[in-house]
């Protein structure tokens, strides 16, 4: 069977508007999260909560097609609120569980330690600022008389602003001539604050390597070894005064391990067995998606005595049978397909435990994210850990050549467009961004249309879905893929056909 690929580049709203209505077998996507991470616009914009959105895809989904979209555990409710509105029945929810999250907590015993006598903390530093810049002092000229690079926070107007210690006061003195009272009070006050924050117990060092020295256009630090930089000791302390004593050891947030995938289906014309036959969607597949076991396990299962335990044995999803209620083995392919998925990680089956055989393990891996794109330049960029989702580091720096921040891994996505897509089906992604769903689609056999706002991630999604192809051993013709900025909105990149 000869498949199609195709890549729209524009928004998703005003593409999804050109297909054909009962067109598609099944959307499974990743929009954003809405969180504004790293301050990307379309990581804010909303559009996971617009109910347009989810009326085109209702729309081009044929009757009984599913929808799988994922989204943060802060947002979810949001975007599965419009995608309800829109006309969807919620079947169910998935959770993808990883070890790679980065609690992005404030400690708030620091916090209080580094609060300043008074509560016009920001008022009293520009009010400092704004007199060190009338004395016409340069941020060079403080830095060279305190041996200090302090001077672009004593004369900042909004970025960081700092009062300053006495003795830095003391070390320009000679520069400025009388000193108003106010300004001598300011730094007396600000000495004290420091000499108490300076005064913290240290009760133990971590590493940090400076990233900036050997990854050109990260900064930041890193608590690795793996990364070549340049190294220093770090003091970790306890809490100064009294009152951040009390809250030692309380933060903000937990740390971030599952992202939530909304399961939606489009209402059935008919029964699911009528659907099914008109339209081949209604249904997901369990035989396909079954969750592999051990000998030893079925050895376990099989055993009298395990029977004789687990009367109610349709609970575990394992059986095959003869037609009638009576079990007869395993099934050959495994335990039936659960509404949890994780990444095999010890910190995603710490919890879980023995139980962590009954769930898929969808691995990530590096080379996965750079896949067909050998030939493309090595960048250091930001992105969340593993690049999986909400929550991950923000400062690890990730050395790829897909610039995307977060990728999921395509055993996950080939899994998840296996389960609800029939045989030869189409799947659409109008959420795109490097990828990943379409090289799933590839890889599962199935044909493929994705919508990217970005023409620069649907650069890098057409390398890799072509990477994909080939390795199917499928034959096509794939023109050059789009210089960032050249797509104008709406063209669409044929990859092949």
């Amino acid at each position: 069977m000869e498949l199609t690929y195709r890549l729209l580049v524009g928004d998703c709203r005003a593409q999804m508007a050109t297909l054909p209505d009962a067109s598609v077998d099944a959307i499974v996507t990743d929009p954003p999260y809405e969180l504004g991470f790293m301050g990307k616009s379309w990581d804010a914009s909303g559009i996971a909560y617009d109910g347009e959105v989810w009326r085109q895809a209702l729309r081009v989904l044929k009757p009984g097609g599913h929808l799988l979209a994922f989204s943060g555990s802060r947002t979810y409710h949001r975007m599965v609120v419009a995608i309800e509105d829109a006309g969807f029945e919620i079947r169910d929810q998935i959770m993808w569980l990883y070890g790679s999250g980065f609690p992005k907590s404030h400690d708030v015993s620091k916090a209080i330690d580094k609060l300043d006598a008074v509560a016009e903390q920001q008022e009293r530093q520009l009010r400092f600022t704004a007199w060190i810049r009338s004395t016409g002092l340069t941020s060079a000229m403080i830095d060279h008389a305190t041996g200090t690079n302090m001077g672009g926070h004593y004369t900042a107007r909004n970025s960081q602003p700092r009062i300053m210690t006495t003795e830095h006061l003391d070390a320009v003195r000679h520069l400025i001539g009388t000193v108003p009272e106010w300004v001598e009070r300011e730094c007396q006050i600000r000495s004290v604050e420091s000499k108490q924050y300076a005064s913290r117990q240290v009760i133990d060092q971590r590493t940090m390597i400076d990233a900036t020295k050997a990854r050109p256009g990260f900064s930041g630090a890193v608590h690795s070894e793996t990364y070549q930089g340049e190294k220093r000791l770090v003091d970790i302390t306890a809490p100064a005064t009294p009152e951040a004593q009390q809250w030692q050891g309380w933060g903000t947030a937990l740390k971030p391990a599952h992202e939530p995938i909304c399961v939606a289906r489009k209402p059935l014309r008919g029964t699911v067995a009528a659907n099914v036959l008109a339209y081949g969607t209604g249904a997901i597949n369990v035989d396909g998606c079954r969750v592999g076991m051990s000998e030893q396990d079925r050895n376990t299962i099989e055993s009298a005595s395990w029977i004789g335990r687990n009367l109610d044995r349709k609970a575990y999803g394992d059986w095959a049978t003869d037609g009638t209620d009576q079990p007869m083995t395993t099934h050959p392919a495994g335990r039936w397909p659960a509404n949890v998925i994780h990444d095999g990680s010890e910190e995603a089956t710490a919890g879980l435990g023995d139980a962590a055989r009954f769930f898929y393990s969808a691995k990530a891996s590096k080379a996965d994210r750079d896949e067909g794109m050998e030939g493309w330049e090595v960048q250091a960029v930001h992105r969340y850990g593993a690049g999986l989702g909400e929550g991950h580091d923000p400062n690890a720096p990730a050395i790829n050549r897909n610039i995307h921040p977060t990728v999921k891994p395509t055993d996950l996505m080939r899994y998840l467009v296996r389960l609800v897509t029939p045989p030869g089906g189409l799947v659409l992604d109008p959420f795109t961004g490097s990828g990943s769903t379409g090289k799933a689609a590839v890889l599962e056999g199935f044909h493929f249309i994705g919508c990217e706002l970005s023409p620069d991630y649907a650069a890098i999604a057409e390398a890799r879905i072509k990477a994909a192809a080939v390795k199917t051993g499928q034959i096509f013709e794939i023109p050059a893929s789009p210089a960032p900025g050249r797509k104008a909105d709406g063209e669409q990149l044929r990859l092949f056909a």
